[in-house]
């Protein structure tokens, strides 16, 4: 069983790619394979249990859309033979329509869906995030930190439903896109540690048998603690 990452070298801004690493470590045999910019994905002609790409710079945006768009039409089939994908941080906005760039010209995107975003390097948007995936027991927690947010209706392929934050743009209760197992959130950082539920839920749809996360007494404990923390109603969100 086969965890493959994608562009490890440019999209690990917050320690991504550990999201791969942990879910790794719960079933036995589980393999990492990574691939570069240079490289064809395996999930072209392999199957694999998780494809999954954290977030990068601006400037590895449009690296990772020269090196995926050959691609596409693999991947959009994938998605519909029900591949799993997690998406995380800013590399969310590489598969919609396009990234409106602060001077006005466009970074086309792969458009697997129809939001768009728009970039603006003057603010740089911070927020804890407290929501629940539909179907999944446990809230999921996290933390945003970009320089963009996303447009577009998501209102009928959402990935979380937002309880406090924001969603693809302060205006939105709906955050991420969810497409059949394709799963993308601006959600950054270690979003499998910090959710046993969510981890939980990955490893199922990977199909792996024993769920038994590393450490996970320890990850539970500190999930319980994150959620009474984000539920109290003095703490801020934004900043």
């Amino acid at each position: 069983m086969t965890i493959e990452v994608l562009y490890p070298e440019i999209c690990n801004l917050y320690g991504d790619v550990f999201n791969a690493e942990y879910l790794a470590r719960c079933g036995g045999g589980m393999q990492l394979h990574r691939t570069g910019l240079k490289d064809e994905p395996r999930f072209v002609r392999e199957d694999v249990a998780l494809v999954y790409m954290g977030g990068t710079t601006e400037q590895g945006q449009a690296l990772c859309i020269d090196a995926l768009r050959p691609y596409m039409d693999a991947l959009r089939r994938r998605v519909e033979e029900g591949q799993l994908f997690l998406v995380t941080g800013n590399a969310m906005e590489l598969f919609g329509s396009y990234i409106q760039l602060p001077d006005g010209s466009r970074l086309e995107g792969l458009g697997l869906y129809d939001t768009w975003a728009v970039r603006d390097m003057e603010r740089r948007y911070n927020s804890l995030f407290l929501g629940e995936l539909p179907g999944v027991e446990g809230a999921v927690t996290g933390y945003k930190s970009q320089f963009g947010h996303s447009y577009g209706s998501n209102e009928g392929n959402f990935l979380f439903a937002v309880q406090r934050g924001c969603g693809l743009n302060p205006d939105s209760r709906l955050e991420g896109v969810r497409i059949h197992n394709f799963m993308a959130t601006y959600l950054t950082g270690p979003l499998a540690v910090l959710n046993p539920p969510f981890a939980k839920h990955l490893l199922e749809l990977m199909g792996v048998q024993d769920t038994a996360l590393p450490c996970e007494s320890a990850a539970w404990d500190a999930y319980r603690a994150r959620l009474r923390e984000f539920e109290n109603p003095e703490l801020q969100f934004e900043y």
